[in-house]
């Protein structure tokens, strides 16, 4: 938490499951983060990690994040979902 606050100039926080509580539980925020893995992970290259290298599996999320955001700036739309397709 100290790092993501100095190096990053933001504020971190943890959101645990209550203690009394057993099983499934919505936590809070928590899909924001799954969304985002899931967009990053629809790269090809970031299904498996075949790198040995960290600095390469940081460089493909970074790459993978920038294309991401990028289509979505371009789209210039609200997100709409996939098309359907009729097959005759």
């Amino acid at each position: 938490m100290d790092w993501a606050r100095d190096m990053l100039r933001t504020a971190l926080e943890i959101v645990r499951k209550p203690a009394d509580h057993r099983g499934f539980s919505v936590i809070a925020r928590r899909w924001m983060v799954e969304r985002t893995l899931a967009w990053l992970t629809a790269c090809r290259r970031l299904a498996r990690d075949h790198e040995r290298d960290p600095a390469v599996s940081e460089a493909i999320i970074r790459w993978a994040a920038v294309a991401g955001m990028t289509r979505r700036i371009s789209r210039g739309g609200p997100a709409r979902g996939q098309p359907r397709y009729v097959c005759d």
